[in-house]
């Protein structure tokens, strides 16, 4: 177990910021499987949670760096926003390059959306 009283109390009491236990999660990186730990981080008598995977400005990290999680909601959002125009696309009355916009600028970027080129 972490002592309560660290450097992270410390330094939020020197500048007057207050952790939010109920917003704050930990998670440990590491190559080797088994070498992770089950330490408790506590601040103030109350345990911080461990997790293994989160999202954060809307991409998926994990503890052991793995991107399949972050493709697959990719593909479920480019899926989901394909099927909201799925009338748009199969109509007759649109044209083939209204339709081939639409995808360019509707579906593509979301399901492109965080990845380097």
């Amino acid at each position: 177990m972490v002592d309560s009283d660290g450097p992270l109390v410390e330094a939020c009491d020197e500048i007057g910021l207050q952790v939010n236990i109920d917003k704050t999660k930990y998670m440990i990186t590491s190559r080797n499987i088994g070498n992770e730990g089950n330490k408790n981080i506590r601040i103030r008598d109350e345990v911080i949670e461990k997790v293994n995977k989160f999202k954060y400005l809307g991409a998926y990290v994990t503890s052991k760096n793995e991107v399949t999680k972050e493709i697959k909601s990719c593909l479920v959002s480019g899926n989901a926003c394909f099927y909201s125009v799925q009338k748009l696309l199969t109509s007759r009355l649109i044209a083939r390059k209204l339709k081939l916009k639409i995808y360019r600028t509707v579906i593509l970027p979301v399901i492109l959306y965080g990845c380097e080129y």
